[in-house]
């Protein structure tokens, strides 16, 4: 890294524009990529615009919308001029966008026509200016209505300090309450800066979004990065359903992307492992050890053609992977990449590189991040993992006495994650330790180990694992619909024999996990859960709301 450059947004980015200004930066897949040069100019514009809506340096601006170039424009424009960027979830209620907005005392935001409807019945006594995202149109504010012109540019000259804040980062989160994260500038570059240890990021790079970039991780891993390497970001214009990813992969032949293990989770279970228990002679070649990983490695083969061909690091972060999707991954030499991080460390706290992969293991501290296992208990190594360095938040917006409860003194900052070291000081997850369930004899019970052997049985699409009065109850989301083709004539002689062949379902299911945990994990009742769990917006069950 060059240390003349300050770790700012504006000075690291003016670097980029300097080296690779000719260079592709920023596009929607199937239209042609804005430059950073006029990236640059774009930016420089906007500047202007919030300029003639008086917004001044330390000012909140809020931004609310799906992915898509102008997302990042808007993002830069608000930080490089020394206000901050307050990211909302596209799927944030009316309710959760109106208290953060009043809470950040926002004074303008940009919103896509698509959520506009969302801000309708808000009341936000600070906000004064609406901005159409698409087109920078300013739709509502007070006197006369200035013009976004790509001929005009910034009228002042903006020098933001490193500490200053650059971002404030509502989490939906899956323990309730949501907190604003103050990051600043130099929190986030350092981890843009940082996380290139894990890969080399540069301008032959290209990759594609799809995970929303209000979200830290998407933010700074899949936007800034990139665009402090001369990398290109592609953007869909639809929900990344499968007939929308699929031919946008093959367009773009991305190189890089970054997904939660939801993703790849459901590759693995609705295209991969049916492919292998389709007929009893495969099911039986791939019970034998080199068979099954030498059709693990024809799949894996194949998987990277999906992906485009040329992808070559497939970051995982937000949530802990499915055991038996990333052996898949090992044997099918995909080249995946587990993280770990926090919104309040701008994400990214350890990581590895895809030659370097350790079953269930998010690898290593990154550069220049210290972590250590705080009172680790003596007979199994595990305790909480605390965190320090330059990535590690301001605090909480407004919230002094909640930051003092997570960061000592000394610049530690308490994670809440239960997790414990290898010989080499790889990083292991056992879970949060707000989900950890107390046994009856005093045991620790690490639910998300007992789900994760749930979701490998057949039709299993997600579980969470919760106590009530005193007992471990499963809820099971299953694939209904696959059950329904399976046991299509149980369920046209009527819903008697179908209630019975889903309490039947249900024991198998029970016992299954009880033969595969150990004996104060194990549950005792398993219950159906109709709707799809409700999640956070790196896919984790808002597990707060099932408890």
């Amino acid at each position: 890294m060059n240390k003349a450059v300050k770790l700012t947004l504006p000075e690291r980015f003016a670097d980029t524009v300097k080296k690779f200004g000719h260079f592709n930066a920023l596009a929607f897949v199937g239209e042609k990529p804005i430059t950073y040069t006029e990236l640059n100019q774009k930016t420089a514009a906007l500047v202007r615009l919030l300029e003639d809506l008086q917004i001044k340096p330390g000012d909140k601006v809020s931004i609310l919308s799906s992915n898509m170039p102008n997302w990042g424009i808007a993002y830069f424009a608000i930080t490089f001029m020394g206000a901050v960027a307050v990211p909302l979830l596209p799927d944030f209620l009316p309710s959760e966008i109106e208290n953060i907005l009043n809470h950040s005392e926002s004074k303008a935001i940009f919103v896509s026509e698509k959520l506009t409807a969302k801000l309708e019945s808000i009341k936000v006594e600070t906000l004064v200016h609406r901005i159409r995202i698409e087109d920078f149109m300013v739709t509502e504010t007070i006197g006369q209505k200035p013009e976004y012109r790509l001929d005009q540019t910034n009228l002042n000259q903006y020098d933001p300090d490193e500490d200053d804040l650059a971002a404030i980062i509502y989490t939906s989160g899956t323990t309730g309450k949501s907190k604003g994260v103050m990051l600043s500038h130099k929190n986030i570059c350092t981890v843009a800066e940082n996380s290139t240890c894990v890969r080399n990021v540069n301008e032959n790079d290209r990759l594609l979004s799809i995970l929303p970039m209000s979200h830290t991780y998407e933010n700074t891993l899949g936007f800034v990065m990139p665009m402090l390497k001369g990398s290109c970001v592609y953007y869909l214009s639809k929900q990344p359903t499968p007939s929308v990813l699929l031919p946008a992969l093959l367009e773009v032949k991305p190189t890089i992307m970054f997904s939660v293990p939801l993703i790849i989770e459901k590759i693995y279970h609705n295209r991969i492992q049916p492919a292998f228990n389709s007929k009893w002679a495969i099911r039986q070649l791939y019970k034998v050890s080199f068979i099954r990983k030498k059709l693990n490695r024809i799949a894996g083969k194949k998987l990277l053609a999906t992906f485009g061909g040329e992808i070559d690091f497939f970051g995982i972060g937000g949530a802990k992977l499915d055991r038996n999707v990333e052996k898949f991954l090992i044997e099918a030499r995909f080249p995946y990449s587990i993280g770990y991080g926090l919104t309040e460390t701008a994400p990214l706290l350890a990581g590895m590189k895809t030659s370097a992969s350790r079953l269930q293991s998010t690898g290593p501290a990154i550069t220049g991040v210290e972590l250590k296992i705080n009172n680790p208990d003596p007979k199994t190594g595990e305790g909480e993992i605390w965190a320090r360095g330059a990535n590690v938040m301001k605090g909480y917006y407004k919230e002094p006495e909640i930051t003092a409860e997570v960061i000592t003194p000394d610049g530690w900052f308490k994670t809440g994650d239960l997790g414990i070291f290898d010989k080499d000081k790889f990083l292991y997850i056992r879970g949060r330790i707000k989900n950890i369930i107390i046994g009856a004899s005093g045991e620790n019970i690490y639910p998300e180990e007992i789900e994760s052997v749930i979701n490998n049985y057949p039709n299993v699409l997600e579980s969470l694992v919760v106590q009530q009065k005193g007992k471990l109850v499963a809820l099971v989301h299953f694939n209904l619909e696959e059950l329904q083709t399976k046991y299509n004539d149980l369920f046209e002689k009527g819903s008697n024999m179908a209630e019975q062949k889903m309490n039947d379902l249900l024991k198998e299911l029970q016992t299954y996990v009880n033969q595969n945990v150990n004996k104060f994990s194990q549950v005792q009742m398993v219950l159906i859960q109709n709707e799809p769990f409700q999640k956070t917006a790196t896919q984790k069950i808002k597990r707060y709301l099932y408890s």
